[in-house]
């Protein structure tokens, strides 16, 4: 597995990149990955503006700032991710603002899923390729620790219960999807997220 993430690590981008290459994409009508089509641009537009109002609105509160912060050891977070994802532009803003005030305890990394076929083979959901995925990294050894994604508990709950009644994710399911993402304001991915880092930090710190 070392191998798989440190070849993706080389070809890793920082959020700002990763926001570039989709903007520069779309200045063509492209999207990220092999696959091209007027529905994965008109996405990735959709995904864009999303993100762009993100930015301005996430929060992270002062609690949750206060946990990351208090941290012992160093994390690498490697997110699989393309620009066409819904998921994923909703929560690559969320994955950057934590990262950013966690005083340097954390470093988001991005890679196209489409380029790191390896990797994301290894974080499959239910034999699928579902992004995004984030992998939490142990910055001294290399090792990967755990991953998350691609939804936090309460999105991946509405689109099951859905499928279940309907048999198909449509554009309604699509729609309800962004819709919870719209009302949650990120904070049950706050919450699953550092949760998971300070169960993994006191595991190392126990077994140091």
């Amino acid at each position: 597995m070392k191998a798989s993430i440190a070849k993706a690590l080389f070809k890793s981008h920082s959020y700002l990149e990763y926001r570039k290459i989709v903007s520069d994409l779309l200045l063509e009508e492209k999207s990220t990955g092999k696959e091209q089509s007027d529905e994965l641009t008109n996405y990735s537009h959709l995904n864009e503006t999303r993100m762009n109002r993100l930015e301005k609105t996430l929060k992270v509160s002062d609690e949750n700032i206060q946990k990351l912060k208090s941290l012992k050891n160093g994390y690498l977070w490697l997110v699989i991710s393309e620009g066409w994802c819904g998921d994923a532009a909703q929560l690559l803003p969320i994955f950057n603002k934590m990262a950013s005030v966690s005083d340097s305890r954390i470093d988001l990394k991005i890679v196209l899923r489409d380029e790191n076929e390896e990797l994301m083979d290894l974080f499959l959901t239910n034999k699928g390729r579902a992004i995004p995925k984030l992998i939490v990294i142990n910055r001294e050894t290399g090792g990967a620790l755990a991953h998350w994604g691609p939804r936090p508990k309460g999105a991946s709950d509405l689109i099951l219960n859905y499928k279940k009644e309907h048999r198909v994710v449509d554009e309604i399911a699509k729609t309800n999807l962004q819709l919870w993402y719209l009302h949650d304001k990120g904070l049950s991915t706050q919450e699953e997220i550092i949760q998971m880092m300070l169960d993994l930090d006191q595991e190392i710190v126990q077994n140091m």
